[in-house]
């Protein structure tokens, strides 16, 4: 009954954060267990859309096409938020796929669903080294010792500015800010520059605060940020939490902020625009960005307090989960294609046509990149942030099944704040709100 009552307040808690995707946005999500033309079909939900979803489609054609015993019928099942639900709906029935593309803060939620199977018995039987993998991002993955899911598309956060924009502030175009300072300071030379341009944008979105609590070492929630236990309060509630309100509100009233709110789409907009310098968002939107900028583009590494030592980066972006109850065929040709997935060639593929990171980085080696970076070398620095992450619990990022609530009290605070609202009412608010939202959460799992 426990169970049971969990699946359904996650499923509530997703539906309220952003709502079900209408019909025509989505196919119909049967899985199938027959066989097509004699091979084993596996039906993989993902969340891809624009250019990664072309690129995925071409990753999976290529991979239909490279043998004659699996057949993977990819299917948009609309954003993360959206295909969570409905999975949790099906979880357990004929009509769930065989694979799932989930965001990385559905984890836990995912681990207590009892509806998937870990990878780690595919990976034991088939003693399939993992080691190769991305050292920073399987560490997100690996939970008590043990791999739940298979690392796909992840990202993390980069800074990206206009280096037309630093030249005529008579700013150095490469050498980016480092700290909360040096953006500060270079945003008042912007603005003294063009009255029209904002210094610097920062997106109400809790994913942008964690990173940036993450790079000053801050842990997000107690207990290790959830890796050593399941956690009973936030951990943020200090000067290292408060100082990225902070930094925001000072610039707020230096007139160097730009207010995009929660709209990421417009804050791009605007820096493609000229209408802000500098802003936070992605590796993974590189490539649409450098390509329809009509100036030339900087990427640089997250921003720390100069009090603070850099610390890295933690991991976005999703991971593939194989369903529980498909038969022993289709969960091997599932654990197949996920192994085609992390080959090189394929993940250079992933990387140039996306801007995700390679989770094998021998890709990094592959001519495709090579070439890719001659030409689009920012596409590097996102790579550089994360291997120059040091390893903490700070960086593993955090690992609870509210996390989606989190970001949307953090989101609605961070709003407040751009607004006018006071930082320390604001901030201590959100401590508590958070709090509430970990008790409950607790209290649904019977804890």
């Amino acid at each position: 009954m426990i169970k049971k009552l969990f699946i359904v307040s996650i499923i509530g808690l997703l539906f309220l954060v952003t709502g079900c995707a209408s019909k025509d946005e989505t196919s119909s999500g049967k899985a199938s267990t027959a066989k097509s033309g004699g091979k084993v079909v596996v039906t993989f939900w993902h969340s891809m859309s624009g250019e990664a979803q072309k690129t995925l489609d071409s990753i999976v054609k290529d991979y239909n096409n490279s043998q004659g015993k699996v057949q993977v019928n990819a299917e948009f099942q609309g954003t993360y938020e959206e295909s969570l639900p409905k999975f949790f709906t099906v979880g357990g029935t004929k009509d769930a796929p065989t694979i799932i593309q989930v965001q990385e803060i559905g984890t836990k939620a995912m681990i207590n669903s009892g509806f998937i199977e870990p990878i780690q018995k595919f990976i034991d039987e088939d003693q399939y080294d993992m080691s190769g993998l991305e050292k920073n991002i399987i560490n997100y993955y690996k939970v008590d010792h043990k791999f739940y899911s298979m690392p796909f598309n992840s990202s993390t956060p980069v800074m990206y500015y206009n280096k037309d924009a630093f030249k005529k502030a008579g700013l150095d175009p490469n050498k980016p800010p480092e700290t909360f300072e040096d953006v500060e300071a270079d945003a008042k030379k912007i603005v003294a520059s063009d009255k029209k341009m904002k210094g610097f944008a920062l997106q109400a979105y809790g994913w942008l605060y964690e990173e940036l609590l993450a790079n000053q070492g801050g842990l997000l929630m107690n207990n290790n940020n959830g890796r050593t236990d399941t956690p009973t309060a936030v951990d943020f509630d200090n000067e290292k939490g408060k100082s990225i309100f902070e930094w925001v509100k000072k610039m707020s009233d230096e007139g160097t902020f730009a207010n995009y709110g929660t709209n990421g789409d417009n804050m791009v907009s605007g820096f493609l625009a000229g209408d802000v310098a500098m802003f936070l968002q992605s590796s993974a939107s590189s490539r649409d960005v450098i390509d329809n900028a009509p100036f030339d583009v900087g990427v640089a590494f997250l921003p720390h307090p100069k009090a603070e030592e850099r610390q890295g980066v933690a991991i976005g972006g999703a991971s593939l989960w194989m369903a529980k109850g498909k038969s022993d065929a289709e969960q091997k040709a599932a654990w197949d294609f996920m192994k085609y997935l992390q080959t090189p060639e394929v993940q250079a593929k992933w990387h140039v046509g996306t801007g995700y990171f390679a989770i094998n980085p021998a890709a990094y080696k592959e001519q495709t990149v090579q070439d890719a970076y001659k030409k689009m070398p920012q596409l590097q620095v996102s790579v550089q942030q994360l291997q120059a992450t040091k390893s903490s619990y700070a960086t593993q990022g955090a690992l609870m099944d509210m996390i989606p609530e989190e970001r949307k009290i953090m989101e609605t605070a961070l709003e407040d704040v751009y607004n006018g609202a006071d930082v320390d009412k604001t901030f201590n608010n959100a401590v508590k709100q958070v709090n509430a939202a970990i008790e409950k959460s607790n209290a649904s799992r019977g804890k």
